[in-house]
């Protein structure tokens, strides 16, 4: 997708943005840990050495962890504790996970680091940031955490590389020893010493990242939806005066429905096509799929809002255990369960969805000669020697369906961990990894109805659309051709994916000097 981000982003003893997380895991941005975060950081140190030199066991610095936290252990073995740690909790399996995911899960922890809460060494900060900075990914499995003392696997695989352990890509995304890349880079690996293993690996900053990821997506899927809404209706011969400004705010008053409503009524303004139809049109009311899509692409936004509300909230937060506390305290704590964050995913789940499936049945009503009113079956060409977009809706109405499935909360199946001492875990990662799917389904929907919808604009001509969806479709037309006989049509749905990912839609409206 295309977006704009800073090329820098400063780690101070503060949270960070979803904008700041997009910035380093897409757009490889810089990070540079402040001084007035170093001093933090080093003082925090300073405690807990102390503490680690003391007689009386603290969890995670002088005792085992989960269930063999009882275990006192001796200072000549602590650092071998830390390493052991690591290596046997970097237990994943199945396919790696996309370079964005790692890069902003690592960015996410090192954020925590460098609050000056977790204890840490300013040598591990300045390593962990010296990774991201040159480009080197950990090679991330698809399973392995359970949401809940932190996204445990996919931490450990990033701590593995800076331990000079495991494996990772290179800036090239080719798969490499991490030893040898971290020595193509003139980066020493670290040696761990009390607590900076678990601190590594206890967060969600795993499920946080997708979180954070899927809402920038999903905002961007929200104003797409709009406009291949608007496209629809246009060709269906559907009407724009449902979508007026006093039929939504004044009456249910839903920001975000207010928003596609006005959205969609300015996407319609000064259409030949829907002028057409103003006078004799025996139909009283559009089906519910064209009538109600700022209902639903309206709930979508509002449902994002609140996820937003709960990411800043877990980008703001230092989750470790035990944390450090201002006051010097050493505590253990539960804030490493992810609850609110793999609730949230599981919504907007739900509303990728429905988002999809109402797409899909604009979409059907397009190539139904029964129901389109006056367009051929299929938008065919020569309907029955031609097959049209038939099939593409079949791929639609499959991707659907498969987003109905991937709608099933995660969050809701817990299952106990580590000889019972986590009986109760999040799942969070879990539902992470369900809506990336979702979000990527969802713009393939999309796109077929982008497709579909502008094909059936175009035969309409010569009544002509309006200078909102006329410039869409000439946008697409640059990889997409329009109606004619049949052809190889993977490519096309794939070049209209790609139009989408890459921000085509919000550029081709720039363009055209439509701002919505």
């Amino acid at each position: 997708m295309s977006v704009s981000v800073a090329s820098e982003i400063v780690l101070d003893d503060h949270g960070v943005t979803i904008d700041d997380v997009v910035a380093v895991a897409r757009g490889n941005a810089r990070v540079v840990i402040s001084a007035n975060a170093r001093v933090g950081i080093a003082a925090t140190r300073a405690h807990v050495e102390e503490l680690a030199a003391g007689a009386e066991p603290k969890y995670g610095i002088s005792t085992g962890f989960g269930a063999l936290a009882n275990r006192h252990i001796t200072p000549e073995l602590r650092a071998q504790l830390q390493r052991s740690l690591i290596r046997s909790h970097a237990a994943g399996m199945g396919a790696p996970v996309e370079r964005e995911v790692v890069r902003a899960l690592m960015f996410l922890r090192l954020k925590t680091l460098a609050s000056g809460r977790t204890g840490v060494r300013p040598l591990l900060v300045d390593t962990m940031a010296a990774v991201l900075n040159a480009g080197i990914t950990p090679v991330v499995y698809e399973f392995g955490s359970l949401g809940c003392s932190g996204d445990l696997a996919p931490l450990s695989h990033c701590a593995l590389v800076l331990m000079g352990e495991g494996t990772a890509t290179g800036p090239d995304g080719v798969e490499a020893d991490s030893a040898m890349l971290l020595k193509a880079a003139g980066i020493e690996p670290v040696v761990l010493e009390a607590k900076e293993g678990l601190a590594l690996i206890n967060g969600t900053d795993g499920m946080l990242g997708m979180l954070c990821l899927a809402i920038v997506d999903l905002e961007e899927l929200c104003d797409v939806a709009d406009i291949t809404a608007a496209m629809s209706v246009e060709a269906l011969l559907g009407t724009d005066r449902v979508f007026a400004p006093d039929l939504h705010e004044p009456l249910r008053p839903h920001p975000g429905q207010a928003r596609s409503a006005a959205r969609m009524f300015a996407a319609l303004a000064g259409s030949a096509i829907v002028a057409s139809h103003l006078d004799g049109d025996t139909r009283v009311q559009d089906a519910y799929s064209l009538r109600c899509a700022p209902q639903v692409a309206g709930g979508a936004r509002d449902t994002i809002t609140h996820a937003r509300l709960v990411a800043g909230r877990e980008l703001a937060a230092s989750i470790d255990n035990p944390v450090v506390l201002p006051d010097g305290r050493v505590e253990s704590n539960g804030n490493f369960h992810g609850a609110p964050v793999a609730y949230v995913l599981d919504f907007l789940a739900i509303v990728s969805a429905d988002l999809g499936s109402i797409a899909e049945r604009r979409t059907d009503r397009l190539l139904d000669k029964a129901r389109s009113h006056g367009l051929p079956a299929f938008l065919a060409d020569d309907p029955g020697v031609d097959s049209g977009l038939m099939i593409a809706q079949y791929t639609q109405a499959a991707l659907v369906s498969e987003n109905k499935r991937l709608a099933v909360p995660a969050s809701v199946d817990s299952i106990p961990s580590s000889a019972m001492q986590e009986d109760h875990v999040s799942m969070g990662w879990s539902a992470a990894r369900k809506l990336r799917h979702s979000v990527d389904n969802l713009r393939r929907i999309l796109a077929i109805e982008l497709v579909a919808a502008a094909r059936g604009i175009e035969l309409r001509s010569p009544l002509t659309p309006s200078p909102v969806t006329g410039a869409v479709v000439r946008a697409l037309r640059r990889t997409v051709p329009g109606p004619g006989t049949d052809r190889y049509l993977a490519p096309e749905l794939f070049a209209a994916e790609t139009f989408l990912q890459q921000g085509g839609m919000s550029l081709a409206l720039s363009e055209a000097g439509e701002l919505l």
